[in-house]
């Protein structure tokens, strides 16, 4: 057998190797960032007794500006910062104004979603924003302000990372899929509309099944998130291309989020153990879906959760995802006559 000479021992690694290695470093980096960013927001939440100031959002918000700081989201601080204060307030006005119902849920969501459009804001979580007050049954004017300060601390460290991170791509923390992803992300929703038609529908039925079942959560916000990604950007939606494993997540980062509030209370703590409980299952499922760890965030702004809440996101997600498939062969036969 030959020796290996000297140059061979020192060789350097394979350019993949090393940017595997970078990218780990880079996304365990930026995992840590969102969790004390979590406990931060957190921890001022239960020092002033304004619970709504943990809204849930700023978990997937936070995961994703990190993580990928080239990302949408990331890429549109102002968008960030405003987009859910605006339809934060819609929700107060409507809460304040009606009840919680068909006329409300329906004005709540369709405001958010003509903000989104609107303003061509990628920022879907404020769609959450609005329907939170409303679900919750929260009516103070204190809320948006809450929104903006968590928004404008998220912003203010989202640019600080990405300057630290101002290598080239994709060394800077992105795999293969955000880069693919970031390549058609600028894609404007389906100019028929036909995916509003059905997401407003899903909302109908969703709220029929909370009416008739009294579990409000199966019509929890971040499912109209969820709903309005996979209807409207579906050739870019990361779990409408594996819609089937979406209701397990969001049950096990429900149930995650229930278990951390059942055992460590109203922490700090908590919500940083049940945020990162939702990053081990999306990690576990190799599944991108940000709006789960709105959802393992959830229970740390309800009045008193029970196991009837990922009993209820369970019921809802797959919902979701049985509407989303009958719209698809819906508009797989459309197009095929058209």
């Amino acid at each position: 057998m030959k020796p290996s000479s000297a140059s061979e021992l020192t060789a350097p690694a394979p350019a993949h190797t090393t940017e595997t290695t970078v990218n780990r470093r880079h996304r365990f980096a930026a995992e840590l960032i969102a969790l004390v960013y979590i406990t931060v927001i957190a921890e001022i939440a239960y020092a002033t007794g304004a619970f709504y100031v943990l809204f849930p959002e700023l978990a997937a918000l936070s995961h994703d500006v990190f993580t990928r700081p080239r990302g949408t989201w990331a890429e549109a601080p102002v968008l960030l910062v405003i987009t859910p204060v605006i339809t934060s307030a819609i929700g107060i006005f409507f809460t304040r104004a009606l009840p919680y119902g068909y006329l409300s849920v329906l004005l709540t969501v369709g405001g958010a979603v003509a903000v989104i459009l609107a303003l061509r804001s990628p920022i879907a979580p404020a769609i959450s924003a609005g329907l939170l007050p409303l679900v919750l049954g929260v009516k103070s004017w204190w809320y948006p302000p809450s929104v903006l300060l968590g928004t404008v601390l998220l912003v203010a460290l989202s640019l600080s990372w990405k300057r630290l991170t101002s290598v080239p791509l994709p060394m800077a923390g992105r795999t293969t899929e955000d880069i693919e992803e970031d390549a058609v992300e600028q894609v404007p929703v389906p100019a028929d509309y036909y995916w509003l038609v059905a997401l407003m529908l899903f909302v109908v039925i969703g709220l029929s099944a909370v009416q008739w079942t009294g579990l409000r959560f199966i019509l929890f916000p971040p499912l109209v998130v969820i709903g309005f990604e996979m209807f409207g950007h579906t050739a870019i939606c990361p779990w409408a291309k594996r819609p089937l494993l979406l209701p397990l997540a969001c049950f096990m980062t429900a149930a995650g989020g229930l278990i951390s509030w059942r055992l460590l209370g109203q922490e700090p703590a908590a919500a940083a153990c049940a945020m990162a409980w939702g990053m081990l299952v999306l990690r576990i499922f190799d599944l991108h879906v940000p709006p789960a760890l709105a959802v393992a965030l959830l229970p740390f702004v309800m009045a008193s959760p029970t196991v009837a809440y990922p009993l209820s996101v369970g019921i809802g997600t797959l919902s979701m995802t049985l509407w989303f498939l009958l719209y698809q062969s819906f508009l797989g036969k459309v197009r095929s006559v058209a």
